[in-house]
């Protein structure tokens, strides 16, 4: 509640002053009649009695009501306006059978990257998110969307064997870009984990960064697994599963070469604890750009007050007039 011309209310100051002088004088109380009892007289009942109590106070509140307008009272409700301008995410994950090494901790790379990536995800706001997996080739599995709990579901969905196997870095660097130049937003970046070497894809992966500089997208490159020889399961129809050491084969120098021809970095990630804290700097590199404005609109109760006051007057005329009517 405030008021638009406040200065108004100093005129309560004399209608004050001037109500406490007429509460003083013999004329605003009930004419008193000398006798020793009242007690051959019936008492008043009814609601003619109750209305003539009543009536002194109208006068003095419908004044009251008329200066109150005056001073344009107004009701405020607070609104809130979220402006968002959302980045455009694309998450380009790796499916090919090295992703099987069991160097990230509690399971293999894949099961460690997809955990990681729904945190990710699930941390963003107002970002539209996409995702591509590749291994062989490269598919899209979701176009660009505010719907996370399904990207995450999707996400939790992605499996070996789901492709070919290979390394087609370049073809989903390519497929990733061109999605994100179908999109409105300004800021356009590309989140690309593998742990191996394209090997794979009619696109090799510096023409694909050319390719996605060209269009606006920044990539950043994460390349997983352990230096050196990591874990690999085997299962032998006769000895059931065994593990064989293989080594780490991510191609850093291509990965870099990425990154920095869109403007973006490259991270490398040996294990669970590394690559959840990548995803967390790529997060605080790129924070989704939402603004709360917060403003009161004001609603006019100047009318309310005055017509109440007015209603006030005029009941006080009719009453005074008509069954209140008072004679001499």
């Amino acid at each position: 509640m405030r008021f638009a011309e406040p200065w108004y209310l100093l005129l309560f100051l004399p209608f004050l002053a001037a109500f406490w002088l007429a509460r003083r004088t013999p004329a605003w109380r009930d004419p008193e009649l000398g006798v020793s009892t009242l007690a051959a007289v019936p008492p008043t009942a009814g609601v003619r009695a109750r209305a003539a109590r009543v009536m002194p106070g109208l006068r003095p509140l419908a004044v009251a009501l008329l200066l109150l307008a005056a001073a344009r009272p107004q009701g405020g409700r607070e609104m809130r306006e979220v402006v968002s301008q959302g980045i455009d995410i694309m998450l380009a994950i790796d499916l090919s059978g090295s992703m099987r090494s069991e160097d990230f901790h509690p399971k293999n790379r894949l099961y460690v990257a997809k955990q990681v990536a729904k945190d990710f995800v699930r941390g963003r706001q107002q970002d539209r998110i996409g995702l591509v997996a590749f291994a062989g080739q490269s598919e899209l599995i979701s176009p660009l969307t505010l719907d996370y709990d399904g990207l995450a579901a999707l996400i939790d969905g992605l499996d070996f064997g789901q492709l070919p196997d290979g390394t087609a870095v370049g073809a989903a660097i390519a497929q990733s870009a061109e999605r994100l130049h179908r999109a409105p937003g300004k800021s356009k970046v590309l989140i690309l984990l593998t742990d191996g070497i394209n090997n794979a894809g009619a696109v090799d992966p510096i023409t694909a960064a050319a390719l996605a500089k060209a269009v606006g997208v920044r990539i950043y490159a994460i390349g997983a697994g352990t230096q050196g020889a990591a874990p690999f399961p085997v299962d032998d129809p006769l000895i059931g599963r065994h593990y064989v050491w293989v080594e780490s084969e991510v191609d850093e120098g291509t990965l870099q070469a990425v990154a920095k021809e869109t403007g973006g970095r490259y991270f490398r990630a040996t294990s669970a604890e590394l690559l959840a804290q990548v995803y967390r700097e790529i997060g605080a590199l790129e924070p989704s750009r939402v603004e709360t404005r917060s403003y009161t609109r004001w609603a006019e109760m100047g009318p309310l007050a005055l017509g109440l006051g007015l209603g006030l007057l005029g009941l006080e005329l009719l009453l005074g007039s008509t069954i209140l009517r008072r004679y001499p």
